[in-house]
């Protein structure tokens, strides 16, 4: 059996996790060890809910990050997405001593990793196979975030440098991009061809949807006593409203996800509808005091059930709930919070399974939707078949792809085949 160390970009948020878990109790449930490290809140429950082990931080603290939000909710691809959340040499060499320890501590014999590129330069310096799980426009080889334009501009800001600097003290050939770190020795694609496409002669595998629900999972009885009939014989439709996490930060900020619920608010409390908001494990902000009568909460619902119990899903366009929504067959209404989630949003609106409103800045940095337009697509998408019908053609593709379970045979195949090589 092999030992496997999990590790992702530790965001607050159920999006990374989300995609990884499934695969490491996968491997776990064939008898591998398995080990997630991802220290924030909400992953760290996501983590406990799958029974996995997620390892505290090393004695060696995390170095506190910068940010700059601006280039991170503009980022034109992963590399630029990069360049506002690696700001320095200093930080970048703190936080992969940080991964060194992990890894050295662990002792894994393949390090699995998603969206997180100083563990995999970690990795890289421990000589340890790296296997990346990845989006497919976070792959190198694709398009980037902003796929549909052309006016992409030259020069870029990038953190190469901070990582080729850090490198070189480890003696490792420098890097073209900080994201190539990301191809690994083995590159999972989540989706397919069609949701997640990269270039032609990119040397991926895609796995499907990523989506993790216990197998004792359950909906309360109060969400399936929802939908009842107006009274005129027609079903009140059940729309379930996710915004992840709604504040990253105490004060704005523009990778804010506030908006879906606040959008949702407007357009939705005088409706003949049911509406279930969830927010990953987050608290509710303060702000909305108590909701409309037609509003139920939970922190949180097993998303795979949740998804096929909805005649349609808002939320803020993560990969996750991408991926989630479409395995379903479920249709959407996604206002994208980032430019990373544009792309999934556009990605997904382009098969067919939905619709997008796209948010603007205002002046006191908090992000509006048009209310007319937000409401008009929502009505829009549960009325014609033909999104709900675009959405389940693109379910009945997935399924080919394997998902958790063929993933894992993978991993394991490769674990088996690193150690080999190594006796």
């Amino acid at each position: 059996m092999s030992r496997f160390l999990f590790t992702m970009l530790p965001a607050n948020d159920l999006g990374l996790p989300t995609r990884m878990v499934p695969i490491a109790r996968a491997l776990a449930d064939r008898g591998h060890e398995v080990a997630v490290f991802n220290p924030s809140p909400a992953p760290s429950k996501l983590v406990v809910e799958a029974g996995l082990t997620n390892l505290p931080p090393p004695a060696r603290p995390m170095p506190t990050p910068a940010f700059d939000l601006v280039t991170i909710s503009e980022g034109w691809d992963v590399e630029h997405f990069f360049s506002g959340a690696y700001l320095s040499q200093e930080y970048v060499r703190d936080a992969v001593a940080v991964y060194l320890d992990l890894i050295r501590d662990y002792a894994p014999d393949v390090v699995v990793d998603s969206f997180e590129p100083v563990a995999c330069l970690a990795a890289r310096i421990a000589r340890v196979p790296l296997v990346t799980v990845l989006q497919g426009n976070f792959h190198p080889a694709s398009r980037g975030f902003l796929w549909w334009r052309n006016d992409r501009p030259a020069n870029l800001a990038s953190p190469a440098a901070f990582f080729n600097a850090v490198a070189a003290e480890h003696g490792i050939a420098p890097l073209a991009r900080c994201t190539d770190l990301m191809a690994g020795d083995l590159s999972l694609i989540v989706g397919t061809p069609e949701t997640d496409p990269v270039s032609d002669d990119a040397n991926v595998t895609w796995i499907g949807p990523m989506v993790f629900q216990r197998p004792d999972a359950a909906l309360p009885v109060w969400v399936n006593q929802l939908g009842a009939s107006n009274g005129d014989g027609r079903k009140r439709p059940l729309i379930w409203v996710y915004s992840g996490n709604p504040r990253y930060f105490p004060a704005a900020s523009p990778v804010d996800s506030i908006v879906v619920i606040r959008a949702a608010i407007a357009a939705l409390a005088e409706e003949p509808v049911d509406v279930v908001l969830t927010t990953g494990y987050q608290e509710l902000p303060a702000e909305f005091g108590a909701l409309p009568a037609n509003f139920r909460h939970a922190d949180y619902l097993p998303g795979p059930l949740m998804a096929a119990r909805a005649d349609l899903i808002v939320f803020h366009g993560g990969h996750s709930s991408v991926m989630t929504s479409l395995a379903a067959g479920t249709p959407s209404v996604i206002i994208p919070t980032i430019s990373e989630r544009e792309s999934n949003a556009r990605r997904l609106a382009s098969l067919g399974a939905g619709e997008v409103v796209l948010p603007v800045t205002e002046a006191d940095g908090e992000k509006r939707v048009d209310a007319a337009e937000f409401a008009a697509k929502i009505q829009r998408v549960l009325r014609d078949p033909s999104y709900r019908e675009s959405a389940r053609r693109v379910a009945a593709s997935m399924r080919n792809y394997g998902g958790a379970k063929a993933a894992a045979e993978r991993l394991e195949n490769f674990a088996s085949a690193q150690l080999g090589s190594a006796n």
